[in-house]
């Protein structure tokens, strides 16, 4: 596949934009967790449901929801996904960002894990070696610490059940993200009228920043959804997957640098470990793809 600029472009737009939502979510750090999930869901829906309109691919949606199973899978996979999204916003707000990071610096790996459980599929030695370095990186990790780094496994397991759900699930990106949160919607909005009516809202009472910051909730989720999408079709799978790790790369900087979390020599030791697992990852798919490369290549003419 020839690559485009405007899918690499929009592929690095969307792992920026996801490693750089810390900085959002700590700027909503005074409103509870949950309400800023309930918002996140009801602004996306309402955003998604009116770019699926303006697409004028409401009745194709419309259809895809009327089939039991479509709906059972997408609704445990919008279970999967306020999960995460729950989790990820409370560690942020809590300083635990440099452990969200590990999450998903492991998240990859562990999907690989996943698809040899419930797909069956077959890894190859190299990747064995990462999965088995990562798991010695965690597993250090919970040895120095003395305890196991669970905000960065429930991420990563949370993230790479999603995953797996997406994979066998028939929509696209948007409309299956449109029908996710049109699933969670009505939970949403009843906690939110709820809270509302015991006078623990935030919306309209904690100051129009506030307020706006919820209400955008719904483009800091869709925006970098729809450039990854976008992508999708525009750039090779191999570089999407070195992109990917911009994201956790920019939150462990991030959690370091801007907000100051610790970072002792033991955690530095425990991340060198993932990211030497992921260097074998990645150095496996490169050696596969230059051997289909050479496979594919027509013989020299003399």
């Amino acid at each position: 596949m020839t690559e485009s600029k405007t899918g690499i472009a929009s592929a690095l737009g969307a792992y920026a934009l996801w490693g750089l939502l810390p900085v959002y979510w700590k700027a909503l750090h005074a409103v509870p967790p949950v309400q800023i999930l309930a918002h996140r869901v009801v602004w996306s829906c309402l955003l998604l449901l009116v770019l699926v309109l303006a697409r004028r691919e409401w009745s194709a949606l419309w259809a895809s929801a009327a089939h039991r199973r479509t709906l059972r899978v997408y609704a445990v996979a919008a279970a999967v996904l306020a999960v995460n999204w729950l989790i990820y916003i409370w560690a942020v707000n809590t300083d635990h960002i440099v452990e969200t990071s590990l999450g998903y610096f492991i998240n990859p790996l562990l999907t690989v894990l996943l698809s040899v459980v419930f797909l069956r599929e077959r890894l190859r030695r190299l990747q064995w070696m990462a999965v088995g370095v990562a798991a010695a990186g965690v597993a250090y990790l919970t040895w120095q610490h003395g305890r196991v780094p669970w905000i960065a496994l429930a991420l990563a397991v949370s993230f790479g059940c999603y995953g797996l759900l997406k994979k066998r699930s028939p929509l696209g990106a948007l409309h299956g993200l449109a029908l996710e949160t049109t699933v969670l919607v009505l939970p949403a909005l009843a906690f939110l009228v709820g809270a509302n009516a015991q006078g623990t809202g935030d919306f309209g009472h904690a100051g129009w920043r506030t307020s706006l910051l919820l209400v955008f909730t719904g483009v800091v989720t869709t925006l970098p959804l729809l450039l990854f999408a976008h992508a999708a079709r525009r750039v090779n799978l191999s570089t999407m997957g070195i992109l990917q790790y911009l994201a956790p790369t920019c939150q462990f900087f991030i959690g370091v640098w801007v907000y100051h979390e610790p970072f002792s020599r033991a955690q530095l030791t425990g991340f060198a470990m993932i990211w030497t697992a992921l260097l074998l990852y990645w150095f496996d798919g490169a050696l596969r793809l230059r051997r289909l490369v050479q496979a594919v290549k027509p013989p020299a003419r003399g």
